[in-house]
């Protein structure tokens, strides 16, 4: 019986039917064992039609539809594979254009799935995104993700394409929640970067109106594809500021200077709290990039990582397994406070957190 699929009520109440099919099928013979046994079949299966339909329509409640959009060769399909597919950026050189539309379901802390639909950037697939399969395409969008080629020859016929497809966006998904992704930016002059960056973020917001767009610079090169992407999944989790407010009570708890959590599979930041300054304020992005090639490396030699600490003479850092879905990372500066308390912290807290984040999770259908 999968107490999954019914109540307790129910669970009880079978429990007794096999009671009674054993204790009365040796008095009554086969008659009353059969009786019995074809009610209890009966019953499941009546029961059994109607909780997983309620629980697969609860489960397409919690996808959310995130369009990966841009011109053929800005580096689309490549982020993705790093991001989701764990491959690191000198390998991404032997993927190939993507063809019309490549779909992928990812799950994030359980009940949070991104339904992403990677769109390939030749023109002519273009032109059909934005005619045929306009309705298709643009409907029931939580996140649209536009990726530029910041070296393209073609600029301004990309951001043609863009205010096209944000007009559609507007059409038909209007809350939709729009990143743009400035990429490629190694292949640009340190000192001219920012410049480039600030340049085409005033251009694409005017085209965006009335819609609001963030945008980042990125490259597969270094933590800035982490930073943009943990930015995107931040903004569909549900109930993060609950989230913080509790890695804040467990950082204090703690006495830790700081405590970032970490999605298990992609190592992107989800939530962070922070009680002492730290000047880099690209940290956990560098920590996510440097742990998800040591996994990657791990991996490789037929191990699995499950914890690290890393201590020096200015800090502990602890990171381990938390939740289900997550790592978390412990950073501590007070030398008085024992590693083992720590660690015992962290395993005392496993129960409430992943409590916490499953309930957060089954919120989902009221974000966006």
């Amino acid at each position: 019986i999968n107490a999954e699929y019914m109540g307790h009520s129910e669970c009880l109440f079978f429990f007794v039917l096999l009671f009674l099919i054993f204790l009365f099928s040796s008095l009554f013979r086969h008659k009353v064992h059969i009786f019995l046994l074809s009610a209890f079949f009966s019953l499941s299966l009546s029961l059994g039609r109607e909780k997983p339909g309620v629980m697969a329509a609860e489960a397409q409640r919690m996808k959310r539809k995130v369009l990966l959009m841009g011109k053929s060769g800005s580096g689309k399909t490549s982020m993705r594979s790093i991001i989701f597919a764990n491959y690191i950026a000198r390998d991404t050189q032997r993927l190939g254009a993507t063809i019309d539309v490549e779909h992928s379901h990812v799950k994030f802390l359980g009940n949070l799935a991104l339904n992403l639909w990677d769109c390939g950037g030749q023109e002519a697939f273009l032109e059909n995104y934005l005619e045929s399969q306009r309705d298709h395409i643009f409907s029931n969008v939580a996140v649209l993700i536009y990726v530029f080629d910041v070296v393209t020859k073609d600029a301004q016929k990309d951001l043609q394409y863009f205010q096209n497809i944000m007009e559609a966006i507007i059409q038909n998904s209007k809350s939709a929640k729009v990143f743009c992704l400035i990429h490629k930016m190694d292949l640009l002059a340190e000192s001219t970067r920012e410049s480039v960056f600030q340049t085409k973020r005033s251009e694409l917001e005017a085209v965006a109106q009335p819609l609001e767009i963030a945008c980042f610079k990125t490259s597969i090169w270094d933590e800035t594809l982490y930073k943009a992407w943990s930015e995107i999944v931040y903004s569909l989790i549900p109930n993060v500021s609950d989230l913080e407010k509790h890695l804040s009570d467990f950082a204090r708890v703690c006495e830790a200077d700081e405590v970032v959590l970490f999605e298990r599979a992609t190592f992107l930041v989800i939530s962070s709290a922070t009680l002492s300054s730290h000047p880099d304020p690209h940290r956990f992005e560098k920590i996510s990039n440097i742990v998800k090639q040591f996994k990657l490396s791990c991996t490789k030699a037929y191990a699995s990582f499950q914890a690290m600490e890393v201590l020096n003479s200015n800090f502990t850092a602890f990171i381990d397994t938390f939740t289900q879905h997550t790592y978390i990372m412990v950073v501590m500066t007070d030398k008085t406070i024992h590693s083992a308390a720590t660690r015992l912290n962290i395993q005392a807290a496993r129960r409430h957190f992943e409590r916490f984040v499953k309930e957060s999770g089954s919120g989902m259908s009221s974000v966006l």
